[in-house]
């Protein structure tokens, strides 16, 4: 008989833990009663108008028992890695999911960014309005036969028939090698990153977190909208097999500007 690895034991470890004291948070919540947990007092069930199924809400729903005060905050909140370490692990991450990565300094940013684009062999780029000029500038400059679509409300149509997007992006997630994008006028519209097959995001490392609850710390009302990077577009969901570009572009470009 097979032994579960241990990776696996200690999730299920945490997630027992994490369960066990929510549920003892839950129990000694102020004003918690029979009635809290879906009865009334003469121990029948209680329910009560409301936007749930079928026009009734269970009162344990209530906000007082739910409360995201009353939640446990026993997961890992802040990243134990130097500077330098959380960069490098931003780094491995995306390499790990095919990404191609280089570094530079901020000086030398116009000049990457044309180099990327001239080594990609694509000619037709669309990028999002609040692109800084001296990117789209130098490779101008440098590349024959270079066309930039600003998307000032391009359609689908038109966005299609770029070969690649240069953005910038929010923030990156070091744990998970995630890029954030919170499409800002230099992130651009979501549908930007979604349609070309190839994409350059340009982050620098002042906007690198260790975990993921780093980078909600840097975000304390909830962006309007964000599209969550791991890599090139890939999927196996039919048959086990893998394909890229099925959700967005097939090939991802980063650019990481030391600028710490």
């Amino acid at each position: 008989m097979n032994t579960p690895p241990p990776s696996r034991q200690r999730i299920f470890a945490r997630i027992r833990a994490a369960t066990q004291l929510a549920a003892e948070t839950r129990s000694s919540v102020k004003g918690t009663s029979s009635v809290g947990q879906g009865f009334s007092p003469d121990n029948k069930p209680a329910q009560s108008m409301g936007a749930g199924r079928g026009g009734f809400q269970p009162t344990h729903l209530s906000p007082e028992v739910i409360s995201s005060e009353s939640l446990p905050r026993t997961y890992i909140r802040h990243g134990q890695l130097s500077p330098a370490a959380r960069i490098s692990l931003m780094i491995e991450r995306l390499r790990e999911y095919d990404a191609e990565v280089v570094e530079c300094s901020p000086e030398e940013l116009p000049n990457t960014i044309a180099a990327q684009l001239a080594a990609s062999g694509k000619h037709k780029f669309v990028a999002p309005p609040g692109t800084p000029a001296a990117w789209m500038v130098t490779a101008a400059w440098q590349i024959q036969g270079l066309e930039w679509n600003i998307d000032h409300g391009l359609t689908t149509a038109e966005i299609e028939q770029a070969e690649g997007v240069v953005t910038a992006a929010f923030c990156g997630v070091a744990d998970s090698g995630t890029i954030v994008l919170h499409h800002s006028p230099a992130e651009g519209r979501r549908v930007l990153t979604l349609l070309p097959d190839w994409h350059l995001c340009i982050l620098r490392a002042s906007q690198i977190v260790e975990t993921l609850p780093e980078y909600f710390h840097r975000c304390p009302q909830p962006p309007a909208l964000a599209t969550w990077i791991s890599g090139p577009s890939a999927t196996a969901d039919i048959e086990m097999t893998r394909i890229k570009g099925v959700h967005g572009p097939r090939f991802l470009h980063v650019i990481l500007v030391r600028d710490e």
